[in-house]
């Protein structure tokens, strides 16, 4: 099989590999798509994303396609079915399992970090992480379940209802998915800040965004927001995020910074309005929520993926000589 294997830090190889072993509770996987996301452009300087990745090792955690072949023990797949991929794998042992809190795992591995990926022809993964795909869940738009769960993960944590007002600061792809979230989640006014002209459009047009900033020329409004969240990483846009706040509001810091990051917030104003702050790390159990939401519509990607690559062509992506990327997915098979 043809495999896209990240040999060192911004270097890949296309190399033929043998069709990996599967146990008894795994699964083959016949790849067809593999989304391209923030976490893979850490991965690939050799910056940790949930986790370290040591090459050489085959990237790409955002998967669908179809089940080649299974394990002995595996009941809940068959070959034929065509799936998408929670690459999260949770020892089930550690405090942070056992407590309800798997996200925090401390023996958390993944496919295409820890174990390789969808970057290439075929995959293994445990049969517990995959799941089937409803018929009108196209393979391309399902490479993006993964994303959406992460996405989903963060409103868990907020407690939302339809009176609030909200904004998403940034307008890459998990900041739209974020605006398209919290209106599948019943909050009744959603605007979004950023810096491309064309995507705040877009929302307004296609994703009932009601209001937009693009925040080259404008100012995001001060204590205005009952909800914020932060989907950039950068210290200006998470001091934005925190005086964008009413009284008794909640801020979700999701955007990923530089580790060595650091900004500054009033400590009075999180007392005198009784702010709550919270970080959200990847997507424990919201796979299937995901999948539902993206199933009935309420969110819609198709959109939002601007580029189709194929794998020779993931590496000049990364590079950054690719412009206009919205959402990048790879066409692994047909």
């Amino acid at each position: 099989m043809k495999a896209l294997v990240l040999t060192g830090i911004k270097q890949f190889e296309i190399m033929n590999r043998d069709t990996p072993f599967i146990g008894e509770n795994e699964v083959l996987v016949n790849t067809a798509y593999a989304g391209v996301c923030g976490t893979d452009h850490d991965l690939y300087a050799g910056r940790p994303g949930s986790a370290p990745a040591v090459p050489p090792i085959v990237l790409g955690h955002e998967n669908s396609g179809v089940v080649a072949a299974v394990g002995s023990q595996v009941t809940n797949v068959k070959p034929g079915d065509r799936v998408a991929v929670d690459p999260n794998i949770y020892c089930g042992q550690c405090e942070f399992c056992l407590t309800s809190r798997p996200e925090l795992c401390d023996h958390l591995s993944a496919v295409g970090v820890t174990r390789d990926g969808g970057l290439a022809e075929q995959f293994v993964a445990p049969a517990s992480v995959l799941y089937a795909l409803p018929d009108n869940v196209p393979l391309k738009d399902a490479a993006t379940i993964e994303p959406i769960s992460c996405a989903v993960h963060g409103v868990d944590l907020l407690e939302l209802h339809p009176y609030q007002k909200a904004l998403v600061i940034g307008d890459g792809f998990m900041g739209q998915l974020f605006a398209q979230t919290l209106q599948a989640y019943g909050v009744h006014r959603v605007d979004l800040a950023g810096i491309f002209d064309d995507k705040l459009e877009r929302n307004k047009a296609l994703f009932g965004v009601a209001g937009t900033y693009n925040t080259r020329r404008e100012r995001i409004p001060e204590e205005s927001y009952d909800v914020v969240i932060e989907a950039v990483g950068l210290p200006k846009t998470q001091s934005d995020a925190v005086k964008a706040t009413k009284k008794g509001a909640q801020v979700l810091m999701f955007g990923v910074g530089p580790q060595e990051a650091h900004f500054e917030m009033n400590t009075y104003d999180i007392y005198k309005k009784q702010l709550a702050i919270k970080g959200s790390f990847i997507n424990p159990h919201t796979f299937r929520d995901a999948i539902s939401l993206l199933a009935s519509g309420k969110i819609n990607v198709a959109p939002l993926i601007s580029h189709e690559f194929e794998l020779d062509q993931v590496q000049d992506f990364l590079d950054g000589k690719v412009e206009g990327v919205s959402k990048a997915v790879v066409k692994v098979a047909a």
